[in-house]
Order: C-alpha cells, then structure tokens, then sequence
C-alpha cells in the first residue's frame, strides 16, 4: 500500500502514521489513561476470544471502494480465525468480530469518519472507548454506510459483544488504576 512504500523509501520519519480517506494521519503518542485502557481491554478481549484472535494496532481492508484510499489500524480487533492465517494479507471485513478504538484526543474522528468508514465496510460492531469521559459507544448493524445503532455505556455499566453474548465487559474496568 502507499504507506508501505514511503516507509520503505524512509518518508514517515519513524511516524506512526495511518491512511484515512486518502490522508496520512498522525497517530500521536499515547498518555498513560489511553494505554492503561488499551492493556485492559486487550487483557479481557483475549481471556474471551483466545489470544490468538485478538490484535492490536494491526492494518485491516475495509469496503473496496475505500481500500485504495484508507488502511485503518484499529486500537484493537478480535478476529474470526487465529492471526497467523493472514499470512500475506490484512483481514477483510468478513474475517472480523469487533473493531475497537481507545479515544482520547481522537473521539470526534472515532466516532465519525472511523465510524462511516467501518460501516461502509460492513464491521458488524464498533466500540469507541473513551477514555477522558469513562464511557463506551457500542456501534451495530451497519447499512448503507452508518450504523442503525449507536448506544452509549456509562462506568457502571457492563456490556457482551454479539460474538459472545455471555461475556460481560464492565466499561469503568477499563478506567481502573491498579496499584
């Protein structure tokens, strides 16, 4: 992808950077609540979808006609098949359970353009997990590029993916600093 060669031609300057709708985001470097909340959740996503299907910051394709245009890497993504299935390609839509992204300074974009992007993609659930207001938006069902549902989780309240409807993730877990 156009990434990959300016990386190769060594253009990115050791930037993390990721390509939406033909842009070069920055992805800026995390602060602790952020990583904190990533840890969490990629602790829990993998005691209920098995380590080897869970990634984090890992390229996926989305719909084709944005394919040439955006490669997201989302914060984390539990996949239907272990990871090292994907062995020369990214997984598509179809090859995904739950596509998740930890905002801080980045809801806004979350929850628009990731949003659209991935429904447009047909990622049947998108989780926003933001961290400076502990809550979590669950997005569902995805046609005609939105999804049909959107539903807002407080701190005190628990949720389960639709790939596993007896697991239970309390949102302000996340949020908890253990010493």
């Amino acid at each position: 992808m156009q990434c990959d060669q300016l990386d190769k031609a060594g253009l990115l300057d050791q930037q993390h950077l990721e390509l939406i709708e033909g842009e070069l985001i920055n992805k800026m470097g995390k602060k602790r609540p952020h990583v904190n909340a990533l840890a969490y959740l990629m602790g829990w996503l993998a005691s209920v979808f098995g380590k080897d299907c869970v990634l984090q910051e890992s390229p996926i394709d989305v719909a084709p006609q944005d394919n040439s245009t955006s490669e997201p890497e989302p914060d984390a993504l539990v996949l239907k098949k272990p990871y090292h299935q994907f062995i020369t390609s990214n997984p598509r839509p179809g090859d995904l359970k739950l596509v998740v992204e930890v905002a801080d300074s980045s809801l806004y974009f979350d929850l628009t353009k990731k949003a659209a992007l991935y429904a447009r993609a047909g990622i049947s659930e998108y989780w926003v997990l933001d961290v400076t207001s502990h809550r979590l938006f669950v997005h569902l069902d995805p046609q005609e590029g939105k999804y049909q549902s959107v539903k807002e989780y407080k701190e005190q309240e628990s949720v389960s993916p639709l790939s596993a409807p007896d697991a239970q993730f309390l949102v302000g877990s996340a949020f908890l600093v253990k010493e």
